[in-house]
């Protein structure tokens, strides 16, 4: 209770940088500052259906690829649950442009509050779920002390904890490990999840593998990719995925070093707020670029900068070859799953420990390969753009790769299912 108290206090002498934080965001994100009373549950009247379907199971997906990771699960418990509502909570204005492009006027949305006490307690009184579904890692002190006090079963789904994410929620201990304890079940991604998380303080634990193998790529995604792979008339095309800040400057650098082939560039930065900023690294190089938004790149068009949202699927069934960004740097890595799915042969950098199982399973099945550094990628680029055999044989292991993990969903449900709890109700 001390430690949880502390915590508090200190939130509360913090607001005043979280709205400097806010502010700043909105500089490049003006979205940021839409729906502010939400991140303090201070909500518009009619937020909570009124119309006698006012049942309500509470899903929260941090950003943009909790979100789409939800999408299976969303639809299983609608299916399950169908006199129920689903409330979608997160905390990015991406995230919710994303829940609104994936479930429309299926789900309810609002952000997630800010870790205060009061607000915590107005967003449970107001929405008052029956049970609630945290999406990976999401833990937070007041949310689940809150919820435990409005007798409100939570989960934790498709969880991942790296070894370094659990020593720093160690050096806690006081604090988040009554948070874990609080938690009705957990549904790891994988058994070393599990005992990372089980070490904190979390029961019970199962192991049901991970929910983004069962995101299906929208069809249409896939025929646009398709089309354009038609229009570009055999040109070979790679794809800098999810880009972080600073690998941007890296992978241009080397390429240039190592430039000789004809192939097109594809880089997609993870954050949207950076497209502009990414755009400058292509001018100031003296680079021939195109933006997505303004079309097709030409014979002449070296790098072709994505800045669209919601067409990831469409960049992979593009591509010949992808490589996953946040790993070059020590950032942890991003999802490679969706580039497995789609097919497309994966390339990723030597940090890979946010998504260390996915990663090392891709590796272990050929869907993958590891480069130490930007001129180590380009190297390897040019390589298995000359070793057609290698590059068709990694194209098929993505997909068989991506489709022997699936499965998740169905076993997230059945845990949801037999918890003690009002989910089973």
């Amino acid at each position: 209770m001390i430690a949880r108290w502390l915590y508090s206090l200190a939130l509360y002498l913090l607001l005043p940088a979280i709205f400097v934080r806010l502010a700043w965001r909105a500089r490049r994100q003006p979205e940021y500052l839409a729906n502010l009373g939400e991140r303090f549950a201070v909500y518009a009247d009619g937020r909570r259906p009124r119309n006698g379907k006012n049942r309500l199971i509470w899903v929260h997906a941090v950003s943009v690829g909790e979100t789409r990771a939800a999408q299976p699960l969303v639809e299983a418990l609608q299916a399950r649950w169908p006199a129920h509502r689903i409330l979608l909570t997160g905390m990015t204005p991406t995230g919710r442009a994303a829940g609104a492009e994936v479930f429309g006027e299926r789900v309810i949305q609002a952000y997630l509050p800010y870790d205060l006490p009061d607000a915590v307690d107005r967003f449970f009184r107001h929405f008052a779920p029956e049970f609630g579904v945290l999406m990976e890692t999401e833990i937070w002190p007041n949310l689940l002390a809150g919820a435990r006090r409005h007798e409100i079963p939570l989960l934790l789904v498709n969880a991942r904890l790296s070894e370094r994410s659990a020593r720093g929620y160690r050096r806690f201990a006081a604090l988040v490990r009554p948070a874990f304890a609080s938690l009705a079940a957990v549904a790891a991604q994988s058994e070393a999840d599990a005992a990372r998380l089980a070490g904190l303080g979390a029961a019970p634990v199962a192991v049901c593998g991970n929910l983004k193998f069962d995101v299906v790529p929208a069809p249409e995604r896939l025929a646009l990719g398709q089309s354009w792979r038609t229009a570009l008339a055999g040109r070979p095309v790679w794809l800098a995925a999810s880009t972080r800040e600073g690998e941007e400057a890296l992978l241009l650098d080397a390429w240039q070093r190592h430039a000789g082939s004809d192939a097109l560039l594809v880089l997609v930065p993870r954050h949207p707020q950076r497209f502009a900023e990414v755009a400058e690294l292509f001018a100031a190089r003296g680079l021939a670029w195109r933006r997505r938004s303004e079309g097709l790149p030409d014979a002449g068009t070296a790098v072709w900068l994505g800045d669209s949202m919601g067409e990831m699927a469409a960049y992979y069934a593009f591509a010949d070859l992808a490589f996953i960004g946040g790993s070059l740097l020590p950032l942890g890595g991003q999802n490679l799953i969706e580039a497995a799915a789609c097919g497309c042969p994966v390339l990723v950098g030597p940090h890979t420990f946010n998504f260390q199982r996915a990663t090392e399973d891709a590796l272990a099945a050929g869907a993958a390969q590891r480069v130490a550094d930007a001129d180590a990628l380009m190297l390897t680029v040019d390589r298995l753009f000359s070793a057609k055999t290698s590059l068709a044989a990694m194209r098929a292991a993505a997909g068989e790769f991506a489709a022997a993990h699936r499965g998740a969903t169905q076993r997230t449900l059945a845990l949801i299912e037999r918890f003690p709890g009002r989910a089973g109700r």
